[in-house]
């Protein structure tokens, strides 16, 4: 597959199924931060402060699906990550496990905090 030019090219690279995954992470995406663009990074979606540091990406998997945040954002919330086999900055959704909406959520508003109060850039 070509590199993905746009966010939707990227999303079309995927059977429905994984698809309609990760539009659903994308949405709650932008609920939860709505001042952030979105992009592509790395051949893969990505949200990006005003300032120009990446806050969090996305990437779509056979088996699953993946939102990378810092591995600070990512620790913080270690205590809830146990069935998300969560990687050094990253939380790994199994296609047959719910999306952990709240918890994505949560770990969103953390990441744009601690980069707007305390400058913790991208990896």
């Amino acid at each position: 597959m070509a590199r993905a030019q746009s966010i939707d090219e990227y999303l079309d690279g995927f059977d429905p199924a994984v698809r309609q995954r990760l539009e659903a992470v994308r949405e709650l995406a932008r609920r939860a931060a709505p001042d952030a663009a979105e992009a592509v990074k790395w051949g893969q979606p990505a949200w990006v402060h005003a300032s120009g540091t990446i806050l969090f990406m996305l990437s779509g998997h056979a088996k699953h699906i993946n939102v990378v945040f810092t591995p600070s954002t990512r620790e913080a919330f270690d205590a809830e990550l146990g069935d998300f086999n969560p990687g050094k900055g990253s939380v790994k959704i199994a296609h047959p496990q719910d999306i952990p909406e709240n918890l994505l959520r949560r770990m969103i508003g953390h990441r744009i905090r601690e980069h707007e109060r305390d400058g913790v850039n991208w990896m």
